[in-house]
């Protein structure tokens, strides 16, 4: 008897469609002058299309190649999504906002935590532990997924990368909701050291310069994932958030400690990770329940196990 192939639509797939429908469509609304974003609406629809046609014509369950590109196509696009990102930070307004922030953090702290740091801290191996904990994000993702998937736990998979997008998402957002460059632009002018590492640090500084922008710092969407990560080791593989844990820990200290982000932007990428991770841990089941795709699921496990 020949079964009915049934779509299985994920929450991380309506996130991944829907954030770049979003986005296409309001750079169509308010992107101005609009031929500055020709590139950007591309790849948008192109990021759309593309995601349309693995949820329609792979399948999980059905070999090992179509199961790892079904449920791990979204991290594939996330280092896109960021370089992307970095087109539309004065999407709204046209300048940063560096200042209020800065301003806000002396009334609150005393100091500019940054300019501290230059005066008072610096020490080359300080400077390479932090470095290795910042440098460590840049595989984080693929050292969880890598393993959970040769094991199979693909509902773990699905549920952390819903997290991880929506944790992404909100960040991007962010980006052009309020702009910042970032301590390493805006006080490039008043640090009086150099940040010295013999291995970690210089390598981190290639990556910055060859993959980030100038405005992708409020918030820090490396400890949002980071914290969305550490989160889901300790519920699933607890062991290995005990290890995540002083290097996410030393991760958040880092990004502040390199010059890369304020405090204030560890906090609110803190933030966005723990709400992103609680919500999907609260309501993922919710979402499937009930509907179309928990009806497909189901079939599909039902087939899987005959």
């Amino acid at each position: 008897m020949k079964r009915h192939k049934h779509i299985v639509i994920y929450p991380f797939d309506w996130l991944v469609t829907g954030y770049s429908l979003f986005m296409f469509i309001l750079i169509l609304v308010i992107g101005r002058p609009l031929n500055q974003y020709h590139n950007t609406l591309i790849f948008y629809a192109a990021i759309s299309i593309i995601a349309v046609l693995i949820i329609r014509y792979t399948r999980e369950g059905k070999n090992r190649l179509q199961d790892f590109l079904r449920l791990i196509y979204p991290a594939l696009m996330f280092t896109f999504f960021y370089e992307t990102a970095g087109s539309t930070v004065f999407l709204i307004f046209d300048r940063f906002y560096d200042w209020q922030l800065t301003t806000f953090e002396k009334m609150l702290l005393g100091v500019n935590p940054t300019i501290f740091i230059d005066r008072h801290l610096l020490n080359v191996w300080v400077n390479e532990i932090f470095s290795f904990c910042y440098y460590s994000y840049y595989f984080m993702l693929p050292v969880f997924l890598l393993p959970v998937f040769i094991k199979k736990d693909y509902e773990v998979i699905k549920r952390t990368l819903t997290a991880c997008c929506l944790a992404f998402f909100m960040s991007y957002i962010l980006f052009f909701l309020y702009p910042i460059e970032g301590p390493r632009w805006f006080f490039a002018g008043q640090y009086l050291n150099e940040i010295e590492g013999p291995l970690f640090r210089p390598l981190v500084e290639m990556v910055i310069e060859t993959g980030a922008f100038r405005g992708g710092c409020m918030p820090s969407s490396h400890v949002a994932v980071a914290l969305v990560l550490l989160m889901f080791c300790f519920k699933y593989y607890r062991p290995a958030g005990w290890l995540l844990l002083p290097i996410n820990i030393g991760l958040a200290i880092g990004t502040f400690w390199g010059r890369f982000h304020y405090v204030s932007d560890v906090v609110a990428g803190a933030a966005i990770g723990l709400f992103a991770t609680l919500l999907v841990w609260k309501y993922y089941d919710c979402w499937l329940t009930a509907g179309p795709a928990d009806i497909a699921r189901k079939e599909l496990i039902k087939e899987n196990v005959t």
